[in-house]
């Protein structure tokens, strides 16, 4: 394949990515929003970060398979345990992007209004922890091609 098809394919990818992306993202906002502020003081109100675990697990399955059957559904399969597994395990440590930046504007720096939890959890732990997320799935969970056992 030549550098222009590969430039093409990764664009394509790195647009399908954004899209999923984008519909996890609403999920996701939906979702922690609801529990937190749901009739003024939601099920989870005085629990943000349980709140933000809740709402990224729902969203990480949603984008699970937007992007293992839409993103990368040219690229070679392997087992839906190992993939499923990894994509958690990857969108964990990117949970945990989200919840330290959530956790530091919170609990250390005491910002505790609607909009900056939401500035903290779902605008700057997002891009940090997107960046992360599609370097991750473009290399270990949907792989260019899978790696042939050696003995």
């Amino acid at each position: 394949m030549d550098l222009g098809s590969l430039i093409t394919r990764f664009r394509a990818e790195l647009a399908k990515f954004g899209a999923v992306g984008l519909a996890a993202y609403v999920v996701d906002v939906s979702i922690f929003n609801f529990l937190r502020f749901h009739g003024g003081e939601g099920v989870l109100f005085d629990k943000p970060l349980t709140a933000k675990a809740v709402s990224v697990a729902v969203a990480t399955t949603f984008a699970y398979f937007g992007n293992r059957y839409w993103t990368f559904g040219h690229r070679a399969r392997t087992s839906f345990r190992r993939e499923y597994v990894l994509f958690f395990a990857l969108n964990g440590a990117a949970m945990v992007i989200a919840i330290g930046c959530l956790w530091i504007s919170h609990y250390l720096l005491n910002f505790t209004s609607p909009l900056a939890d939401n500035l903290s959890a779902n605008g700057i732990g997002l891009v940090f922890g997107t960046a992360f997320r599609f370097w991750g799935y473009h290399t270990f969970v949907f792989p260019e091609e899978i790696a042939e056992p050696t003995s």
